[in-house]
């Protein structure tokens, strides 16, 4: 592998800068050990976590921070399981508190989920809006979980949001992007006059096909969890989302040829067994 081909643009998300654009989360996998394992080997430098009480603790009273790396990981806290903005504001701050006393410098960000229902797992965009605006005044760097409607991604930028997350598909739907034409025109919005700024698709993922293409339309990171922590083989999973985005990223920064409707021979049309 050629110099130019291993060296790439840190990912910039605000203040901070990362290797990996793989975000990985920490929820639903069957034990904290293999968690543990599937961090390791997905090489992401940022994992979220879900900081509501009932979320970091489980049925035997161990914390899921006693399994991470404080010195090796950068945390994301999130408001998963927010449905209004006071909730999500609130936890959004005890995360802060958390990660501050552990000296973690994911003390100054989150990852905002304000969720519309349960069943559908969408955000609410007003509510998702007025939340960025209120964490945005507090000083948090907010990474924003949002649909995939430019309209709602643009508008959640200028409010501040040091990252806007469209979802591929429902949070744990394993449905992939299905709207490619939507994160393009998000892609486009976002970055016009910025192009720096950046874009990661959060959410929806099941395949390290899917990591891929979201990678190969230009975004700059891809975020899951449920696409590694529900595999049938987690820790082979996670070794492939790492492999994917480094593909997907590769594939996106190289240019792929353009789309035609008829077929361009690979060989020389030079008839050689004439000369």
């Amino acid at each position: 592998m050629s110099t130019e081909l291993r060296s790439d643009s840190p990912l910039v998300l605000g203040s901070h800068e990362f290797t990996s654009r793989l975000i990985v989360g920490t929820g639903k996998y069957a034990t904290f050990e293999l968690m543990r394992e599937c961090l390791e080997a997905s090489a992401a430098d940022v994992i979220t976590v879900a900081v509501r009480r009932e979320r970091l603790v489980d049925a035997e009273g161990r914390n899921i921070l006693d399994f991470i790396d404080l010195e090796r990981y950068t945390i994301l806290p999130n408001t998963a399981g927010c449905f209004n903005v006071e909730d999500a504001v609130r936890t959004a701050r005890m995360g802060r508190e958390i990660l501050t006393g552990l000296e973690n410098p994911g003390a100054d960000w989150v990852k905002l989920e304000v969720l519309g229902d349960a069943k559908t797992l969408l955000p609410d965009p007003m509510a998702t809006l007025a939340a960025t605006e209120q964490l945005v005044s507090e000083g948090f760097q907010v990474l924003v979980y949002t649909t995939d409607d430019p309209i709602t991604a643009r508008r959640l930028k200028e409010a501040g949001a040091t990252s806007v997350m469209p979802a591929g598909s429902p949070i744990g739907s394993g449905q992939g992007v299905l709207n490619p034409n939507n994160i393009r025109i998000c892609l486009e919005y976002l970055k016009e006059g910025d192009p720096d700024y950046p874009v990661i698709v959060d959410a929806g993922v099941g395949a390290a096909s899917d990591v891929s293409g979201a990678m190969e339309l230009g975004c700059d990171g891809v975020l899951l969890n449920t696409a590694i922590a529900g595999a049938n083989d987690p820790l082979m999973m996670a070794h492939a989302m790492r492999e994917a985005t480094r593909a997907g990223r590769w594939s996106y920064r190289a240019g792929r040829i353009p789309r035609k409707l008829y077929a361009t021979a690979s060989s020389p049309e030079a008839d050689f067994a004439r000369r």
